[in-house]
C-alpha cells in the first residue's frame, strides 16, 4: 500500500483522493482552509445561499465517472438548464440560447437575423471535428507532445487545429454578425483569457456546452464538493481541514512527504491541488524544478473576477444565467491585460439567478450572483483591490452599469456582499485571485500549462492550473489522469505512464441529423 498525501481539498484534490483510495492507496488529504471545495465555494448571506464558483455544469457524465470509479452513483440530482443563457448585446438585442443544439439556428435567426443560424451551424460542425481530435487524446490523457505532433503531421488535422489562428480570427472568418462574434469571444473567459490571443482550438468550449448541454445540480453546484468529501471519507481518506501544508519535502531528488505544523508527514506520493505557481514557488525547496518554475513565471496570469452577492426583494422570473455585453467588448480585455491593468469601465456582466427554493429564505426574494471580469490583485504593478473604498465604489459602478442596460435592482437589495480578487486569493490561495492559473495565450498555450506529472519523482498536480485546464469537467479529468499515472496500490507508483480508465471515454462528434443521447452515461435525474 502506498502512502499518498493530497494537498488541497478543491474539487481536483477531492476527486483524486477518492480515486486513489479506491485504487487501494492510504490517502491523507490536507486543506489549509477550514472547509472544503476550493473555488467551488458557497456563501450564506442574510438567509440566501450562493454558489461562489462555477454555476453551470457541462459534461455531467465526467462527474458521474468519478463516482462510478469509486463505489457507485453520486445521488446528485442533475437538471438541464433551458435556455442555457439569455444574452443582451450592447445594442439591446436579446438572445436566449436553447439547451438543444437543434433549436439554436432558429433562435439565432429570430434574434439576429436570417443567416445567423447557418453561420453558427458551420462553426458548430467545424468545432465538432476538432472535438474528435482533442477530446480523447488530449483532454483525457497526460499531456503528450507526440500526440500534438501527429496532429500537425496530418494536413487535415492541422487545418482543424489551426494553431496559427485565434478565437477572434476564427470568429471573424465564420461569423459575419458582430453580435455573434461577441457571443463566441466570451468563451475565451472559460480559460481566463483574452479572445484575441486565445488559440482557435478552444472553439471546442462552446461546442461542448451546446452538444452536451448545460446542467444544474439541485441545491447548488457546491453539492458536488460535499458529495465528493462524503465519498472520500467513506473510502477511508483521512481528511484534515484547517491543516496547511508548509512544504513538500524532497530527498535524493524524489518526494518524501510534506511538512504540516512543523512536523514531517512521510509519503510515497504527493498530489498537489494548490495552484501550480504556489507549488513551484513556495512549497518545493529552492532549486527544485527550475524549468517548471521559470515557465510559470513567463506565463501570463488568467483574469480574475469581481463578485456581488445580492439578496433581492421580489422575484424576476427568467433564465438562470444572464449576460449583458458592453458595446465595446474588446476594451474590456484591454483594461484587464494591459501593462498597467485597471478595473473595467464598461464590463460584461454575468448573473446567476437560480430558481431553487433551497437557496433563498422565502418566496418573496431571490439571490443573484453577479460577476464581472477583472484584473488580478497586484498592488505593486496593477490593481490593489484592497485600496481604500475601491470595492464599494466599483460595486456601485457595476450596479449602475446594469441599470443603464435596462435592469436596475438597486431598490430591491436586501443584502449585499462584495468579493474581490484579493478575497479570492486569501480564501483559496490562488495568486492574485487568478481563477484559472495562467491564461491560454498563444499557439503553445497547451504546452505551457503544467503537466500532471511534475519533474520531481512522486509529485503530481491536479486542478485548474494544471493539464488539461480549468472548469469543473477538466478539473475532474485532471484527477482521472493523475490517478491513472500513479496506478493501483502495489504497482510502482509513478513509474509508468498510466492509461485512463476504460469505463467511459470522451465521445465522438454526433451525426448532424440528430443529437444522440447515449455516448455518456445518463446524468442523475
Amino acid at each position: 500500500m502506498s502512502r499518498v498525501v493530497v494537498v488541497g481539498a478543491g474539487v481536483g484534490g477531492l476527486a483524486a483522493a477518492a480515486r486513489l483510495a479506491a485504487l487501494g492507496h492510504e490517502v491523507a488529504l490536507h486543506e489549509r482552509a477550514d472547509t472544503h471545495g476550493g473555488k467551488l465555494g458557497v456563501a450564506e448571506v442574510g438567509g440566501f445561499t450562493f454558489d461562489t464558483g462555477p454555476s453551470l455544469l457541462t459534461l455531467p457524465a465526467v462527474l458521474e465517472d468519478v463516482f462510478a470509479a469509486t463505489g457507485g452513483p453520486s445521488g446528485l440530482v442533475v437538471e438541464p438548464v433551458d435556455p442555457v443563457c439569455a444574452y443582451t448585446f450592447g445594442d439591446g438585442t436579446r438572445l436566449e440560447m436553447p439547451h438543444d443544439p437543434d433549436a439554436v439556428p432558429a433562435a439565432l435567426d429570430a434574434a439576429l437575423g436570417p443567416g445567423s443560424g447557418a453561420a453558427w451551424r458551420a462553426l458548430y460542425e467545424r468545432s465538432g471535428r476538432l472535438w474528435d481530435l482533442v477530446g480523447e487524446p488530449v483532454l483525457r490523457r497526460p499531456l503528450d507532445l507526440r500526440t500534438l505532433l501527429r496532429m500537425s503531421a496530418r494536413l487535415q488535422d492541422l487545418r482543424a487545429v489551426a494553431p496559427w489562428r485565434t478565437l477572434d480570427g476564427l470568429g471573424r472568418a465564420l461569423l459575419p454578425d458582430p453580435r455573434l462574434r461577441t457571443w463566441f469571444a466570451r468563451y475565451a473567459t472559460y480559460s481566463g483569457s483574452d479572445f484575441r490571443r486565445t488559440p482557435a482550438v478552444l472553439s471546442v468550449t462552446p461546442y461542448v456546452e451546446q452538444r452536451f448541454g448545460g446542467w444544474y445540480v439541485r441545491g447548488g453546484l457546491r453539492r458536488i464538493a460535499d458529495v465528493l468529501l462524503e465519498r472520500c471519507r467513506a473510502l477511508g481518506v483521512a481528511v484534515h481541514l484547517g491543516s496547511e501544508v508548509e512544504a513538500v519535502t524532497v530527498a535524493d531528488g524524489a518526494v518524501r512527504g510534506v511538512r504540516v505544523g512543523g512536523h514531517e508527514v512521510p509519503a510515497d506520493v504527493v498530489v498537489c491541488n494548490a495552484d501550480a505557481s504556489v507549488l513551484y514557488e513556495r512549497l518545493l525547496p529552492v532549486g527544485t524544478a527550475r524549468r517548471a518554475r521559470r515557465d510559470l513565471r513567463r506565463a501570463p496570469r488568467s483574469l480574475a473576477g469581481f463578485v456581488l452577492l445580492l439578496g433581492l426583494d421580489g422575484r424576476d422570473p427568467g433564465p438562470a444565467h444572464r449576460v449583458w455585453f458592453p458595446r465595446d467588448h474588446a476594451a474590456e480585455f484591454d483594461a484587464i491585460f494591459a501593462r498597467r491593468p485597471r478595473p473595467v469601465p464598461d464590463p460584461t456582466i454575468y448573473v446567476h439567478a437560480p430558481d431553487d427554493p433551497a437557496l433563498r429564505p422565502d418566496d418573496a426574494g431571490e439571490g443573484w450572483f453577479v460577476l464581472v471580469n477583472a484584473p488580478v490583485h497586484d498592488p505593486g504593478r496593477g490593481v490593489d483591490w484592497d485600496g481604500p473604498g475601491l470595492r464599494e465604489r466599483y460595486a456601485d459602478h457595476v450596479l449602475a452599469t446594469l441599470a443603464a442596460r435596462g435592469t436596475d435592482v438597486r431598490d430591491r437589495i436586501r443584502v449585499r456582499e462584495i468579493r474581490t480578487p484579493a478575497d479570492l486569493e486569501r480564501n483559496t490561495g490562488a495568486p492574485g485571485g487568478a481563477i484559472y492559473g495562467t491564461a491560454s495565450h498563444g499557439p503553445r498555450a497547451a504546452l505551457r500549462r503544467p503537466a500532471n506529472r511534475s519533474p520531481v519523482p512522486g509529485l503530481y498536480l491536479v486542478g485548474g492550473s494544471a493539464h488539461p485546464g480549468g472548469g469543473l469537467p477538466l478539473v475532474l479529468l485532471s484527477a482521472e489522469i493523475t490517478a491513472g499515472l500513479i496506478g493501483p496500490a502495489g504497482s510502482q507508483a509513478g513509474s509508468r505512464a498510466g492509461s485512463p480508465p476504460r469505463a467511459a471515454r470522451v465521445p465522438a462528434r454526433p451525426r448532424p441529423s440528430r443529437r444522440p443521447r447515449a455516448p455518456w452515461p445518463s446524468p442523475s435525474r
